[in-house]
């Protein structure tokens, strides 16, 4: 299945699904004596029924509903066996009678009903006829007798196909998953892809693999017969009775489908008066969108908006639909009306046309009997043998097509829906059977021009055409011989394709693509893709047909070259810029799509010696035939250095030239075929050598690279992009092989045939050199200065590569995988790449494959990647010598960075810098004259010329890259000639290259020499970067000489070739010593810096030793927290955080600094405030049921008591950027500003709803804040002692109830409350006990600044607006309880994630989560003061209403019905309003929050026990243990008073130990919240154990903290008088006792931790579930786009219509709706079928995420483009959790969007 294609894969077989055919009738009994071989029927039971068809049973078509059997007439009875029986006129007038009626309503079609008389009145006389007995059971004996060995699953759009890398014979050959699973290639290398539809499945086929062509289901005996073979013969009478059925079947069918006229049937078809019945039938196109068609049914029918969409979406998928029935008249003003409507929004009109109603009715009947066909062919292939014959079959002395060929012919006409019939006919028919499919070919190629020429007009999609089977037949090797050899399809193919594309011949018969047409060239490629079908397997075995044929299609081919060699040919603009840029894609895409066909080609013609010569021959003579074209010209001599040039003149820049010369490429690639089968040697015989002309060879290409040359000097900018982008493709990896690579071997060609001298000359010639080279004095025009230097470096750059580049098989004597290796080489020498990177780079095959994985770790290693990013393969240290500095792949820039790169690592490794080329492989014999250019005359004088220029300085004549190029020119004639003499003895090397470069220049007294020149160029200062190379070149000259000189033969053969003389040696020591000095020098001054710079920093700490003092104690720690506790770190004090030993508060002065204006403030009550940056959120983090998050939002909900499931919260998290108020408000009014300004832009955020971006981190936020500071308290332990004495549980409550009910006689004047009624325990109501509550101390409340209190609300009032879903109020009652629910939430959210973690309670936390939860926490305690104290105490009345339940509240939930947590924190922030005085504004001191806050906890955590007890507590052991500690004790009697209180209804008898064990576990999370509230609240530091992670030790450490006894059961003891009647309360409540009987669960705890749904390792295991997923909304079986949601495993139907549903009167896409339901919103979703999760907020915003599966080389595969096998990395998919559980999907969203403004026009809201 290849990327960027819609033609299927090739994947051979039928789609039917087996036993369609059964269970068609419901419950129906089916005459027919059911017993007995299937192959003894006799006739009888056919003759006696089928005659229903003939009458079709009294009373028409909805007959025989009792018992499902027809009655038939005895009278009726004819003898159907009778040969003289006319079975075709039968069965029309069975047709004629019966289809109109079922067929009736096509406008509102019932279509079981309709299916029902179909089976009655047709299908089931028919199959009754047909098998001679019952259908049911004959099918059912049929299949179990055997199945074929082809599989033949027909695919679907967007199922997962399955292809082996191993054992493919290419690339389409595919698996359907259940042969995958089952097959050995599971283990093999296998790549997955997406199936664009309508190809199938290939196991079975043994031409489609190498090896295991076999799944285990198809092997022969595997479904359970015994016999070998695989399918059932039929008996002869009914195969005699398939030889009458069915040909009136196909040829009814072919009728109907091919029928023309309107208005009338066929005669036989016609047997009642005609009514006027039309339907407006409405065709499906690609040219008008859903939205077009929409809007013109509605305008011309009037109809409404569904209606219409119904009606569209029908037309989409069937192909057509009737729109209108009604008479002719109105039928045919519908019709014009629909095209009037439809041209004016689109430049055609819809395709209508009206149909009479019984042509409608014969039509559709047609394709229900296709369908029917193609199910009974999966069953027997004497069937299939049957059907193929009959549609095969020419009438005798006709010209007429066969039936299977008219329907393919007439297939561009047909609809959509009649096409996937057809085809599936064919798939399931033709090619399950081998012959057939052959037969079939050769009629698909008679047609084959006819076809495609249709399909090209055609506007359907190319998987909708009959040509899209192509694939089914040309890629099965002996099939593509056979068409070969007998049908010529190279020459029809190639034929097809100039015949289709003459309207882009220009006059000199050249393609010239100007104004194309898109669509049409798309469709045009479909005909090259045949080509390569044909070509893709080469022949093993050649005959002289097939050798004639192929020679015949190969020169067919080579016409289609000759109209592209020289085509859209260009020429510079001079003067002014061209104005319209020339279209140039469709040139350079059809290059693209021949590169590998010519590559093809020239494969197929290399197999065979004397075929490769006669294509070379032909391809000769066609490059000369162009070649000799417009040569008009007389010669120009051309002089320098003693050899002359005779050419024609011609200029690149002044003349026309083009890029494109597929002619000479092809040539050139024959040629290295040539050179490396060794046939080269019998060339003359084919073309004689004055024939062969190579000036004339060269010229081409010559002039192409001269181009590339000239537009890098930035000669042709006048002419535009087009020519840029041409030249990009022509050297990139997509078209280089066939353009670049073979531009530069004919130039190769031409070195090795041409004078060396001769050769140069032309090039000097062609880059328009010559004058530069001569003594002429150039211009002093910068500009043209600039052009000469750019042309001499691309010049010299190809010498270079004309000579060193020999990783050509042919040119030299590598292999392919040399040549891989190679350029993995140079990559990997830019920088360590990852497997896709790599992959892209390099070219691919004909099979799509790149050779990569066979040669990588031969040359890298990999490294494996991290949670983020993606492996990568580095080069290994032992190729590094393979570097080619000049290789002729790299790009300028990732030459440069090449060369960067290497010599940085030798100098890191204390080397010298000099990159000298590798030594090359020799050319092979055809190539060995290469390397005489290296030692001509001319060369040497342009060498010379250079350096003799960078000498003399003539700074604007050279550059250094010039300089560079020379110097590797010197070293490839250096290497080749010092391989050449330690290979051969001195006297037969002819190559003498030191000579000539030793020389000198001329006899004139200042000649030089080019070594002289040399030593003179490493003095040039400008030079230094080259000093290393010149004096590896010097050294190198010096190894030449004396092997030349033979001097010590032996020790110069075993030394190598960087050795050198001793002068040189001592010079080269000398440089290294200087380095090494220069290297230390440079180490001690930095040495010397280091030591200055901590002397300064010692100083500085020294001199503020206050503030340094806790720093180093607290290094490493993250949070500040330790910071806070290392102060005081001397002192020893108490680290319990309530009641009378309650420690101090560690209150530190806060001084912080605004990221706005970058001002510091200290924060205080009074001063301005400070605010943080924050977000607020619903969330569904922590429930583990998500069916009640929808109730939870509105007007009317009551959110003081949080359900103990926490099925939605409000979660409010901060980055932590602290800014100054009136700071932040001037910043958000400045974005609201800018926004009104940019209308059109698209915002990322919702500014009316109050979001921004934090200035500095560009977080999304919604709110902020205020910083209020902790108000550090001390008890005075005396004072508290003597408080100690009075203040018992009992005499607090007593206190606060007489104080709560003060309030309520105040409150009640005037007004009726809805506030408790007490039991008074016989106290007065007096004015002295209604203050008591004052006389354990009181102080003033803190005074917070207006800055401060217009913060506090408006922070309130955003929790409140965005927890509710509701329109901010700031007055409204919930507003506390919101504040205190967040507060409350937002701590669980975080106990949680650090329990999932691992990571200890305090310390661990970010800096951002430690100030937002301070700062949270001091908001929730300062928000009371902002709201009405009447209205705070209410709330706590009714939270106290849980924990006292002498409280009569109305509406009190059940102990089991609300979360302890939410309770503690609204009973501790709500408390201090019990202490509001009408004069005065008081709150609780110290010792009174002290005694309030023990006491409402331990209240709290008495309740939280019984809950657990209750819930928890009830299973039974499963482990035995004979625990009999205290806590066990302890345990056993609270069971036993809660077993009284519930009148038995809690078993006493569970074990204390599990008990107590239940309590311990269930308790942890709730005493780590509590923890966490009080330590911000309070600022008491926590206990050390609470800073490490220790099971044991936090328990008793969290105990300690909170002033708990270890055995809690011991809290029911202490206070047992007071808690008693509670617990009595508690336990008789109605939902405790039916929970405890078993009528309804309760949460029980500890509750389950969230995570995300488990995936499968394999990601196919996931692609296997997506292909099983049918959408539950959509009774077709179309693939859908399968989502899953990772919160809770539903999987979803994306981005269809089928799903979307009406919320709120919006249209919400199937993720959107159910993201609301199971994440508030918030969701995560992985797209199965590409691989990628996608992440959603709300309506409006998304964003995609990389999935958590890699490949192995550690990628992942967004949209599975490359198919690799996927694994599940478990470190991604633990971020993705946690991305969830911190609360980060809002903000990654946001920053992805802000990164990728691409998905701005993504409609989020229905995907």
């Amino acid at each position: 299945m290849r990327a960027g294609r819609a033609a299927p894969a090739r994947c051979r077989a039928r789609a039917a699904a087996r036993g369609g055919l059964r269970s068609r009738r419901g419950a129906a009994q089916r005459p027919g004596d059911g017993g007995g071989s299937f192959r003894a029927v006799t006739a009888s039971p056919a003759a006696s029924l089928a005659l229903k068809m003939a009458d079709g049973g009294d009373g028409g078509p909805g007959a025989g509903a009792a018992g499902g059997r027809l009655p038939v007439q005895l009278q009726d009875r004819a003898v159907w066996c009778d040969e003289r029986f006319n079975f075709q006129a039968t069965f029309l007038q069975c047709l004629a009678k019966h289809v109109p009626n079922i067929y009736s309503a096509e406008m509102d079609p019932l279509l079981e009903k309709q299916e029902e008389m179909v089976q009655a009145a047709i299908l089931y006389p028919l199959e009754c006829y047909l098998f001679g007995e019952d259908p049911d059971i004959f099918l059912e004996k049929l299949q179990q007798s055997g199945t074929s060995q082809l599989c033949g699953k027909v695919f679907k759009g967007g199922e997962t196909t399955y292809s082996c890398r191993d054992c493919a014979v290419d690339p389409t050959c595919v698996l359907c998953m259940d042969c995958f699973q089952n097959s050995i290639h599971k283990n093999h290398r296998y790549k997955m892809h997406s199936s664009t539809g309508g190809g199938f499945c290939d196991c079975g086929d043994t031409e489609a693999w190498k090896a295991g062509p076999l799944c285990t289901k198809h092997e022969p005996g595997a479904s359970g017969s015994a016999k070998e073979n695989s399918e059932c013969q039929l008996n002869e009478e009914i195969m005699e009775h398939s030889r009458r059925v069915f040909p009136s079947v196909i040829k009814y069918m072919v009728d109907m489908l091919i029928w023309e006229e309107e208005k009338e049937l066929p005669p036989e078809l016609t047997i009642r008066e005609k009514v006027d019945s039309y339907y407006c039938v409405l065709f499906n196109d690609e040219h008008h969108s859903y939205d077009h068609v929409i809007y013109s049914l509605q305008r011309a029918l009037g109809c409404e908006l569904g209606e219409a969409q119904l009606h569209t979406t029908a037309i989409d998928k069937e192909g057509r639909r009737a729109v209108k029935a009604g008479h002719y008249a109105s039928c045919q003003e519908a019709k014009e009306e629909i095209k009037r409507h439809s041209e004016n929004v689109s430049q055609r009109p819809l395709h209508v046309e009206v149909l009479h109603a019984d042509v409608m009715a014969h039509q559709k009947f047609a394709l229900r009997l296709g369908s029917w066909l193609n199910k009974l062919m999966s069953y027997s292939s004497d069937f299939r043998q049957i059907f193929c014959q009959i549609c095969l079959k020419e009438e005798a002395g006709s010209e007429k097509p066969c039936f299977i060929s008219k329907l393919m012919l007439w297939d561009a006409k047909l609809h959509k829906g009649a096409r996937k019939v057809l085809h599936e006919l064919i798939f399931s028919s033709f090619f399950m059977e081998m012959e057939y499919k052959k037969l079939f070919a050769v009629e698909f190629v008679k047609y084959y021009k006819a076809l495609q020429k249709e399909y090209i007009s055609d506007d359907h999609d190319r998987v909708l055409s009959v040509t899209a089977l192509s694939v089914q037949m040309f890629t099965v090797p002996t099939l593509a011989r056979h068409l070969i050899e007998e049908q010529n399809v190279i020459t029809t193919i190639t034929e097809t394709l100039l015949e289709v594309l003459p309207e882009y011949l220009d006059k000199n018969d050249k393609f010239n693509f100007q104004g194309y047409s898109q669509d049409k060239l798309n469709r045009v490629y479909a005909v090259i893709y045949d080509l390569r079908y044909v070509l893709v397997s080469k022949p093993t075995l050649w005959t002289d047909r097939l050798r004639e044929r192929f020679l015949e299609g190969f020169v067919s081919f080579l016409r289609i070259l000759t109209c592209m060699q020289g085509m859209e040919e260009i020429k510079r603009q001079i003067g002014q810029h061209i104005e319209v840029d020339p279209d140039w894609e469709a040139a350079i895409a059809i290059q693209m799509q021949l590169k590998n066909i010519l590559l093809m080609f020239q494969e197929w013609c290399a197999c065979d010696e004397e075929l490769l010569l006669k294509a070379y021959s032909e391809c000769h003579k066609a490059v000369m035939r162009c070649s000799t074209n417009g040569r008009s010209r007389e010669k120009t001599v051309f002089h320098l250095c003693g050899h002359t040039l005779e050419s024609r003149p011609y200029r690149v820049s002044a003349d026309p030239v083009s890029i494109h010369l597929p002619l000479s490429r092809t040539l050139a690639g024959l040629h290295v075929r040539l050179s490396k089968t060794g046939t080269i040697s019998r060339l003359h015989e084919f073309v004689s050598p004055e024939e062969f002309k190579v000036e004339l060879l060269v010229e081409y290409p010559l002039r192409c690279l001269v181009l590339v040359a000239q537009v890098a000097a930035e000669m042709w900018r006048r002419n535009g992009l087009s020519l840029i982008s041409q030249v990009f493709y022509y050297q990139d990896v997509k078209c280089r092989e066939e353009m670049y690579d073979k531009d530069i071997i004919m130039l190769q060609i031409g070195a090795s045939l041409m004078d060396p001298n001769q050769f140069l000359l032309l090039i000097l010639q062609r880059y328009e050199l010559a004058d530069a080279f001569k003594k002429i004095k150039p211009t002093k025009d910068q500009d043209l200065i600039k052009q000469c230097n750019v042309l001499i470096e691309e010049m010299l750059q190809i010498l270079i590569y004309v000579v060193g580049e020999r990783y050509v098989p042919g040119v030299s004597n590598v292999t392919k995988e040399d040549v891989i290796m190679r350029e993995i080489i140079h990559l990997l020498c830019i920088e360590p790449m990852a497997h896709s990177a790599i992959t892209k780079s390099l070219p691919e095959n004909e099979n799509n494959e790149t050779g990569l994985e066979n040669v990588i770790d031969k040359v890298a290693t990999f490294k494996k990647p991290g949670v983020s990013g993606h492996g990568v393969y580095e080069l290994k240290d032992e190729c590094l010598k393979e570097f080619n500095m000049f290789f002729y792949h790299y790009t300028k820039t990732q030459h440069s960075k090449a060369e960067h790169t290497q010599k940085k690592r030798r100098k890191q490794e204390n080397r010298d810098e000099a990159l000298p080329p590798p030594p090359p492989p020799d050319f092979s014999p055809a190539f060995s004259n290469v390397v005489r250019i290296l030692n001509c005359d001319v060369m040497m004088h342009i060498l010379r010329t250079i350096l003799q220029r960078a000498v003399e300085l003539e700074t604007h004549l050279w550059t250094e890259a010039m300089i560079q190029m020379v110097l590797h020119l010197l070293s490839l004639g250096l290497l080749e000639e010092k391989q050449q003499l330690q290979r051969s003895p001195e006297e037969e090397v002819t190559f003498d290259f030191y000579h000539k470069a030793t020389r000198m220049g001329s006899s004139a007294l200042n000649a030089v020499n080019v070594l002289m020149l040399l030593e003179k160029v490493r003095r040039v200062p400008q030079l230094e970067a080259q000093k290393d190379t010149i004096n590896w070149i010097l050294q190198m000259f010096d190894t030449v000489k004396r092997l030349r000189e033979k001097s010590s033969l032996t020790t110069v053969t075993a030394t190598s070739g960087s050795e050198a003389t001793k002068g040189d040696e001592s010079t080269q020591d000398k440089e290294k010593a200087e380095r090494k000095r220069k290297a230390e020098a440079a180490r001690l001054h930095r040495q010397k810096i280091m030591a200055q710079m901590s002397a300064l920093q010692r100083n500085f700490i020294e001199t503020h030793k206050l503030l340094y003092e806790n720093t180093l104690e607290a290094q490493g720690k993250e949070d500040a927290i330790m910071e806070e506790e290392s102060m005081s770190s001397a002192i020893d004090y108490s680290r319990i955080a309530l009641g009378p030993k309650r420690g101090p508060s560690v209150a530190e002065k806060e001084v912080l600094t605004c990221i706005l204006c970058q001002e510091e403030q200290e924060v205080k009550l009074e001063s301005a405030a400070m605010v943080l940056s924050a977000c607020v959120q619903k969330s569904t983090a922590l429930t583990q049921n998500r069916s009640r998050i929808l109730e939870l939002s509105g007007d009317t909900l009551d959110p003081l008591f949080m359900h103990p499931d926490l099925p939605c919260g409000t979660h409010t998290g901060s980055c932590g950027h602290v800014m100054h108020a009136a700071c932040w408000q001037k910043y958000f009014e400045a974005m609201q500003l800018n926004f009104r300004q940019r209308l059109h832009v698209e915002q990322i955020f919702d500014l009316e709803n109050g979001e921004y971006l934090c200035p500095l981190c560009k977080s999304l936020c919604n709110t902020v804040i205020p910083i209020v500071p902790l108000q550090a308290q001390k008890i005075n332990s005396e004072d508290a002692e003597a408080v100690a004495q009075i203040l018992s549980l009992a005499r607090w409550l007593e206190i606060i109830i007489v104080r709560i009910s003060g309030y309520s006689v105040k409150n009640a004047k005037g007004e009726k409350q809805n506030l408790p009624a007490f039991a008074n325990k016989g106290m007065g109501n007096s004015a002295l006990e209604f203050h008591s509550i004052l006389s354990f101390g009181v102080q003033s409340s803190a005074k917070y600044s207006s800055s401060i209190k217009e913060m506090l609300i408006l922070f309130a009032t955003t929790i409140y607006r965005v927890g509710l879903k509701v329109a901010p109020n700031e007055a409204d009652y919930r507003i506390p309880m919101m504040t205190w629910s967040t507060c409350a939430f937002t701590i669980q959210c975080i106990e949680n994630l650090l329990e999932t973690e691992g990571k200890p309670l305090f310390g661990s936390l970010q800096n951002r989560q430690h100030s937002g939860l301070k700062a949270l926490v001091q908001f929730a305690a300062a928000q009371r003061t902002t709201s009405p104290q009447v209205l705070i105490q209410k709330h706590l009345i009714r939270l106290l209403g849980v924990l006292l339940p002498s409280f009569k509240v109305e509406d009190t939930p059940s102990l089991l019905e609300v979360d302890m947590f939410h309770i503690l924190v609204g009973v501790v922030l709500s408390f201090p309003s019990l202490y509001w005085e009408d004069a005065v504004d008081l709150q609780p001191s110290s010792i009174s929050s002290a005694y309030n806050h023990l006491y409402l906890f331990h209240l709290t955590t008495l309740a939280h026990i019984t809950q657990i007890v209750v819930s928890s507590a009830t299973e039974s052991p499963t482990a035995q243990s004979s625990d009999n500690s205290e806590e066990a004790r302890s345990a056993q009697s609270f069971c036993r008073e809660v077993c009284q209180y519930t009148s038995g209804c809690f078993s006493q008898d569970i074990p204390g130990w599990l008990v107590w064990d239940c309590v311990r576990k269930g308790i942890m999370p709730y005493l780590r919240c509590a923890a966490i509230f009080f330590h911000y609240l309070l600022g008491v530091s926590p206990p050390e154990e609470l800073l490490q992670v220790s099971e044991e030790g936090q328990f008793k450490a969290l105990c300690s903290y909170l002033s708990l006894p270890t055995n809690l059961f011991l809290l029911f003891q202490e206070y047992w008088d007071t808690v008693n009647p509670l617990l009595q309360r508690w336990c008789a409540d109605p939902v405790v006792l039916s929970c405890l009987k078993g009528k309804s669960i309760a949460i029980s705890y500890p509750r389950k931790r969230n995570s995300l749904i488990e995936l499968p390792e394999d990601y196919s295991c996931l692609l296997n579930q997506a292909s099983q997923f049918r959408c539950p909304r959509s009774s077709d079986d179309e693939q859908k786009h399968p989502v899953l949601c990772l919160f809770c495993g539903a999987m979803l139907c994306s981005q269809n219509t089928c799903c979307q549903e009406l919320v709120n009167g919006e249209e919400l896409g199937a993720c959107t709706s159910h993201a609301l339901q199971c994440g508030a919103g918030v969701c995560m979703f992985l797209k199965i079928r590409e691989c990628r999760v996608v992440l959603i907020e709300g309506k409006t915003r998304g964003c995609l995420y990389p999935a958590p599966y890699l490949d192995e080389y550690g990628e992942t595969d967004p949209g599975l483009k490359r198919g690799n096998p996927l694994h599940l990395c478990r470190e991604r998919y633990r971020k993705l959790h946690l991305l969830w559980q911190q609360h980060c999907i809002i903000e990654e969203i946001a920053r992805s969007q802000e990164t990728n403004q691409i998905f701005f026009g993504f409609n989020w809201q229905l995907l």
